[in-house]
C-alpha cells in the first residue's frame, strides 16, 4: 500500500499539502484564460458578528456569484484565516521541506492567501468558475508557491461508473497531472488536505471517504492522506463519541476512531463564515452553531495480518449492522456470524456475554474481528453480497 510520494520533478521526495484553490506550479489546466461572470452577488454576509471585510475583499466577493444551488460557507475573517494557516502550517520548514497544502472549495481565497504568506505551497481546487480569476492573480503574486485547478473535491470519485461534469475529476487523473505517486502506508503523511466540509453533504461524503479509507481506494491509494476539515458541531461528536453515549457513538464513530488520530484544532461560529445562503449556515439558531476545524491522521498501524484491504469491507459491514439496532446483545449478532459459540469468542477477549453493540468500545471492535479472522471464525459470505456504495445510511 501506498502514499503520495512527488508532485513533478521539483518536487519529488518533498511532502505535499493540497488546498482548494490549488495546484503547484507548471500545472494551468483549465484555468488559463478564464474570465469571470459579470453578475450580481449571490453571498451574503452572515450578520453583525462576522468581522468586516477589507474593501478590496468586499468588492472580490461582490464580483463573484455562487452559480451552484448549494450552500457553500467561506472563511471571510483575516483572523480566522490567520489562525487556521497557523494551525496547519506551524513547527514547518518551508525551505527544507516544501510542504504542499491542497484546499478544497477556496472561494474567494482569503484562507489561501494566508497559507501562502506563511510560506506554504498551495495546490487549489475550485469548482466555481467564477472564482478563478481572482485565484489566478495569487497565483501571478505566488509564482513559485500556488497552482490552481477547476474541481470538485468533495465528488472526487463519486460516481466512478457515469460521465462527469466538467468540474468533476477522478483522483487518478487528478494525481496523474499532478504527478504524485504512491508510496508506502507507513511513510510520512505526504498529503494534508483542508476545506469546509458542505452540510448537506456532510454524513454522504464522510460515509465515502470511510469506505476509501478502509480500501485504501481514491486518494488513500496514494497513502495515509491527513484531513483538516471543518464539520458540524453534531459531526465532530459523532467522531469523538465513546459508550455508554447511546444517541451520538454510531458507526462512524466505531470506524473513524479505529483508523485514525482524532484533534479538535479549533472551533468558530457559524456567523464566522460567508456563505451563500440568507441564513449564515442554513439551520435554526445558527448563531449559536459552530463549525469545528478535526484532523483526521490515519494510523499506521491500522491494517495488520487479520485487518486488512481486502476483508476490510466485511468489518466495516460486520461494525454497520451491529449498530442496526445498537441496544441488541452482540453475542445474538456473533452467533449469527460465526461457525461456532460466539461465547468462546467473547470469553477470549473477557467481553461480558450481556454486552450491547452499543457498549463495545471501538478498539475492542477491531480485536473482535481480528480474533475472529484469525481463527477462520466469520463467515464472510454474509457480508460479501452487499453493495457498500446503495447502504440506506448514504442516503439523506
Amino acid at each position: 500500500m501506498t502514499v503520495v510520494a512527488s508532485v513533478f520533478p521539483v518536487l519529488m521526495g518533498r511532502q505535499l499539502t493540497l488546498t482548494a484553490s490549488g495546484l503547484p506550479s507548471g500545472l494551468r489546466l483549465s484555468v488559463r484564460g478564464l474570465k469571470g461572470h459579470s453578475v450580481r452577488s449571490g453571498l451574503h454576509s452572515p450578520g453583525k458578528s462576522c468581522p468586516p471585510l477589507g474593501a478590496k475583499t468586499a468588492r472580490m466577493v461582490t464580483n463573484r456569484e455562487q452559480v451552484s444551488t448549494s450552500v457553500r460557507k467561506f472563511v471571510c475573517s483575516p483572523t480566522l484565516a490567520g489562525n487556521v494557516a497557523s494551525l496547519l502550517t506551524s513547527g514547518r520548514n518551508f525551505e527544507e521541506s516544501r510542504t504542499f497544502l491542497l484546499e478544497f472549495e477556496a472561494g474567494p481565497g482569503i484562507l489561501t492567501r494566508k497559507l501562502l504568506n506563511a510560506g506554504a505551497h498551495v495546490i487549489a481546487l475550485e469548482s466555481n468558475k467564477s472564482f478563478l480569476p481572482n485565484l489566478e492573480s495569487l497565483k501571478k503574486e505566488f509564482e513559485s508557491q500556488l497552482e490552481v485547478v477547476h474541481c470538485n473535491f468533495i465528488k472526487l470519485d463519486a460516481n466512478p461508473y457515469g460521465l462527469l461534469k466538467e468540474s468533476e475529476l477522478c483522483s487518478e487523473t487528478l494525481f496523474k497531472n499532478l504527478g504524485i505517486f504512491e508510496v508506502p502506508w507507513t511513510a510520512d503523511i505526504p498529503l494534508k488536505v483542508v476545506g469546509i466540509v458542505p452540510r448537506k453533504q456532510e454524513r454522504l461524503y464522510l460515509w465515502r471517504l470511510t469506505y476509501f479509507l478502509y480500501e485504501c481506494s481514491s486518494i488513500y491509494n496514494y497513502g495515509r492522506i491527513e484531513l483538516n476539515l471543518f464539520v458540524s458541531e453534531r459531526m465532530y461528536k459523532v467522531f469523538v463519541a465513546k459508550p455508554p453515549d447511546k444517541r451520538t457513538y454510531q458507526s462512524l464513530s466505531v470506524l473513524w476512531q479505529t483508523a485514525c488520530d482524532i484533534h479538535l484544532l479549533h472551533k468558530e461560529p457559524c456567523s464566522s463564515f460567508l456563505t451563500n445562503s440568507k441564513n449564515s449556515c442554513s439551520i435554526p439558531n445558527s448563531e449559536n452553531e459552530h463549525l469545528y476545524l478535526v484532523r483526521l491522521t490515519p494510523r499506521k498501524d491500522l491494517f495488520t495480518d487479520f485487518l486488512t484491504t481486502t476483508n476490510s469491507r466485511v468489518f466495516v459491514m460486520m461494525v454497520k449492522q451491529c449498530f442496526a439496532k445498537s441496544t441488541s446483545k452482540l453475542l445474538n449478532k456473533l452467533n449469527l456470524w460465526t461457525f461456532e459459540n460466539a461465547k468462546n469468542l467473547l470469553r477470549e477477549l473477557e467481553i461480558p456475554e450481556n454486552a450491547t453493540a452499543g457498549g463495545l468500545y471501538p478498539e475492542a471492535y477491531k480485536s473482535l474481528f481480528e480474533l475472529m479472522e484469525q481463527s477462520n471464525r466469520i463467515d464472510q459470505s454474509l457480508f460479501y453480497d452487499v453493495d457498500l456504495l446503495a447502504d440506506d445510511s448514504l442516503i439523506f
